[in-house]
């Protein structure tokens, strides 16, 4: 497929402009499977989750509906959006996804994870937040979707770049009152994940202790 402007770039894949209506998400080096991913999301949006709209997919590519707004981690840098509100919205866009029903599994206590929901992946749109990058989603116990989330914003809080404090600020509200949430079995495996990556830099896999301890005091 041609693609137009390049829109955005993270660290497994490109967005590029189609039109005013849909973009082209292309997947680097064989990395993912684009088809998979727009299975999930088609299933979470049918049940009334914030997703964008799929119009085609192949293994590599994913055209999908081009949404309006910036992403939480830019809503920040300009001052819309609070850390205290960026943690009450993860923490109901997790609620609300641990809701649906598993697409594959018959057991009740399997839901769909997204397993890298962060501020950089939910965009402010004039119809509420919405959640791109399904990458990493599969089913499984709702305790590693939120464990997963918040070593991803334990990993920078307890970092020294400039969004450090914001995303400490963000991961407390996050876990007030949803503390039971968190499960021991859940963050290990997390942790796990986390340093197996191959996209994590070794400055990230060095701060995973740090970031586990933090999550530890804060929920469990």
């Amino acid at each position: 497929m041609r693609t137009g402007r390049l829109l955005g770039s993270g660290r497994s894949a490109d967005v590029y402009e189609i039109d005013e209506t849909w973009v082209l998400r292309r997947n680097r080096e064989g990395w993912g499977d684009a088809t998979a991913e727009a299975t999930v999301m088609e299933h979470v949006r049918r049940h009334g989750y914030p997703v964008p709209g799929i119009r085609a997919a192949t293994r590599g590519d994913l055209v999908m509906e081009r949404l309006t707004g910036p992403t939480m981690l830019e809503a920040f840098g300009a001052g819309l959006f609070s850390a205290e509100e960026a943690g009450l919205t993860l923490a109901r866009l997790l609620r609300k996804l641990h809701a649906v029903p598993a697409r594959l599994s018959a057991d009740p206590a399997v839901r769909v994870l997204h397993l890298d929901l962060h501020p950089d992946n939910v965009m402010l749109t004039p119809d509420g937040p919405k959640v791109i990058d399904w990458a990493d989603a599969e089913e499984g116990p709702p305790g590693l979707d939120w464990g997963m989330s918040a070593v991803i914003l334990a990993q920078v809080a307890v970092g020294d770049e400039a969004q450090a404090g914001v995303a400490g600020e963000t991961l407390a509200a996050m876990l007030d009152a949803n503390t039971d949430q968190v499960t021991r079995d859940g963050l290990t495996e997390a942790v796990r994940r986390r340093a197996a990556n191959p996209t994590m830099s070794r400055r990230e896999v060095r701060l995973l202790g740090d970031a586990e301890d933090l999550v530890r005091t804060l929920a469990l």
